[in-house]
């Protein structure tokens, strides 16, 4: 009789658990959303950023520490991402390049932060302070940054090559059917401005033009395999010698494969930023804010880099990122110089880009 009555009571307890437990979880998360409107004025935060790019947890553990939803969509370039502004498209955050914020502060797309809301500035490392193209921090808030360079298998290529040569390697025939380059004119010219002693700005025509002779002549004489995300995988494996790679890319494959090095040539290369910026038409400034301040955390920086691979703005995470042996110690690729006499951010021109465009239209076509 009493194994009747347990097993009676605990079919009742569950029952109730089933009607009034979940009920009562509701009413949490209800509350809680409650809460956050309250607060913010809305519990939905709507984040824009490129591709895969954000730690593994940082997204749900922001949704349950502030009661809030996150909505996030991915864009395939900055380009994309602007004309779908242009369009009137409304988002919080938005996480674009350095150039591509110059257009959007110069087009009035962003508003000013608020930077009594942001108290974890305070984590910045000082290398992402006061970059070019928000100089004073009025706008953005640096999310990851980086560099350009060259992977290259050691066992194959000698160092001492890469190093005397820098860019030029890439026209040397010993290497010739053995290289990737990134399919992308604004990196692809800014290699051969820095080859030819150009900066990688310049508008002059007759540096552009030599330039694209460069090019030309690399194309012709090299028979390069032109690529985006697929170089990673690609350069684990070991199927060319030598690549043009982004350093964050570059840190995954040093990771991965012990016979390849990175070099950032002495001549100069592209050192980047992508930023957490507030657009003007944000439906939700308050909790974008507040995400802006979280992603500089300890805990979320920590994700972000770790899943990522990228240089962090967090400047204890920067830290313990490139010292600790059982993560990028010793990773060439992981911290971008900040000494480079000739390393320059792009900066936003269009003209320019556009004159790019058609030219890496006709060095891809004579491949």
């Amino acid at each position: 009789m009493k194994k009747l009555f347990v097993l009676m009571l605990a079919v009742l307890t569950l029952a109730l658990s089933a009607c009034g437990g979940g009920s009562g979880s509701k009413d949490t998360s209800a509350q809680s959303e409650a809460d956050a409107t309250a607060k913010y004025g809305s519990s939905v935060l709507k984040l824009y950023l490129p591709g895969e790019y954000v730690g593994e947890n940082l997204i749900s553990n922001f949704e349950e520490q502030f009661g809030v939803k996150v909505i996030v969509e991915n864009f395939d370039s900055n380009e994309m991402m602007y004309t779908k502004l242009q369009a009137g498209d409304s988002y919080d955050v938005l996480i674009p390049s350095d150039y591509m914020i110059e257009r959007l502060i110069a087009g009035d797309y962003l508003q000013e932060l608020d930077k009594s809301l942001i108290p974890n500035l305070s984590n910045l490392a000082e290398q992402v302070i006061g970059l070019s193209y928000d100089a004073d921090g009025t706008w953005s808030v640096p999310y990851f940054w980086g560099s350009v360079g060259l992977v290259y298998n050691h066992e194959n290529v000698d160092p001492a090559v890469v190093e005397a040569q820098g860019w030029s390697v890439l026209k040397n025939t010993d290497y010739a059917g053995r290289i990737f380059i990134y399919d992308s004119e604004r990196d692809s010219f800014m290699m051969a401005f820095k080859a030819l002693g150009y900066s990688m700005n310049t508008d002059d025509p007759a540096e552009i033009e030599a330039a694209y002779e460069w090019l030309r002549e690399m194309n012709a004489t090299m028979s390069p395999v032109y690529v985006t995300d697929e170089v990673i995988d690609s350069m684990m494996n070991g199927e060319k010698d030598i690549a043009v790679v982004y350093s964050g890319d570059a840190t995954v494959i040093l990771d991965e494969n012990e016979e390849m090095s990175f070099s950032m040539p002495s001549e100069g290369t592209n050192i980047w930023c992508d930023a957490m910026c507030i657009p003007a038409n944000a439906e939700n400034p308050k909790l974008a804010h507040e995400f802006i301040n979280y992603v500089l955390t300890y805990d979320a920086s920590y994700d972000n880099a770790e899943t990522v691979g990228y240089a962090s703005p967090n400047a204890q995470v920067l830290e313990e990122m490139s010292t600790q042996e059982d993560l990028y110690a010793g990773n060439e690729a992981y911290l971008p110089r900040s000494d480079g006499a000739n390393d320059e951010m792009f900066h936003d021109n269009i003209t320019l880009q556009r004159e790019l465009g058609k030219y890496w239209i006709r060095v891809k076509a004579e491949n």
